[in-house]
């Protein structure tokens, strides 16, 4: 496959994907509303820049045409920016999807990948949570992913290859960065402010290096059909308590960081198993927690994360407040 159509693209998870599909020597199509801006995607020969919303139709029966996969990353991302607009996570994250799915069949795309979410199986009390297992989502978030699979699994053929991927929550640097995510949050305090809260602190979080994560999509690129068509993939690394994550944090960012518990109501504890990744398709994580943080530790002494803790390109939420999304 030489080329592929990204939709979020410019995203946190999107823009370090380009970066790696680009050095891999593929054809790149970035398709995202750019409301973090095009700064985050580099200039080059096979790079191509969309500004668009996936909820227009016409516009992406017009420039789809030519790519041999689709790699969907464009949503309204986690439950808090779900939550802030419930009609406008609901047009873009379900409503949108079928058409979107539709439109790359009738293109010609031969591999449409699909990134969905651990959350779609809400609270779990077993050790290994794989992806035999029932789905409970317990927010519109994770049920209109739970939708989006089985709209996605319906057009499954022998011209038109489907796949999904369940990915633990992603950690670390990224050209386009995210700091609204437990790891990033957490190691964001804990530099500039010499301080992290924690909510509960018992609470599981699976998490995943970024690096990880954008490898897992170029592995199911270039596996073959046979052993991705109509699967579903957890993507994860490693299942650790909000409080170890906090004394990871505080031991590379500095033995001076203070760590506050505070109670929570929110006892919501989440862990999965990627051992059948691993096992069809060989992929195995090779970044820790601990990268994650070592990276973002750097960029902040770089400087490459101005005013980390106000400005709102780092946030979802109030990146959507300000410019009032519809």
């Amino acid at each position: 496959m030489k080329n592929i159509f990204v939709t979020g693209g410019a995203g946190y998870v999107g823009s370090s994907l380009v970066l790696l599909l680009l050095k891999k020597g593929y054809g790149v199509t970035v398709f995202d509303l750019m409301i973090y801006g095009e700064k985050v995607l580099p200039k080059h020969e096979n790079l191509k820049i969309i500004r668009g919303d996936i909820r227009n139709q016409e516009l992406l029966k017009k420039v789809i045409p030519g790519h041999q996969c689709v790699i969907h990353l464009a949503c309204i991302s986690n439950d808090p920016s779900f939550e802030l607009n419930p009609t406008l996570g609901k047009s873009i994250n379900l409503d949108s999807f079928a058409p979107l799915v539709e439109i790359s069949k009738s293109c010609s795309v031969k591999l449409f990948i699909y990134a969905s979410s651990s959350s779609v199986y809400g609270i779990k009390n077993e050790k290994k949570v794989d992806e035999k297992m029932s789905l409970e989502p317990l927010t519109d978030y994770s049920r209109y992913k739970v939708d989006c699979e089985k709209i996605l699994l319906r057009y499954q053929s022998d011209n038109f290859t489907t796949s999904i991927i369940r990915p633990a929550t992603v950690c670390g640097y990224s050209p386009r960065q995210r700091l609204d995510l437990v790891v990033n949050i957490l190691t964001n305090f804990a530099f500039n402010n010499r301080e992290i809260k924690i909510f509960g602190g018992h609470q599981l979080r699976p998490n995943i290096h970024i690096f990880d994560m954008i490898n897992a999509y170029v592995c199911m690129l270039e596996s073959p059909k046979n052993l991705i068509a109509g699967e579903i993939f957890n993507v994860g690394y490693d299942n650790q308590s909000v409080n170890s994550i906090g004394l990871l944090v505080k031991k590379i960012i500095g033995p001076d960081v203070k760590i506050v518990n505070v109670k929570s109501d929110d006892d919501r504890s989440y862990h999965i198993s990627s051992e059948k990744i691993g096992n069809i398709l060989g992929f195995k994580a090779k970044y820790k927690i601990e990268d994650a943080i070592f990276d973002l530790k750097k960029a902040f002494e770089k400087k490459l994360l101005p005013d980390s803790l106000h400005n709102e390109k780092y946030f979802n939420i109030k990146r959507m407040q300000s410019i009032k999304l519809i």
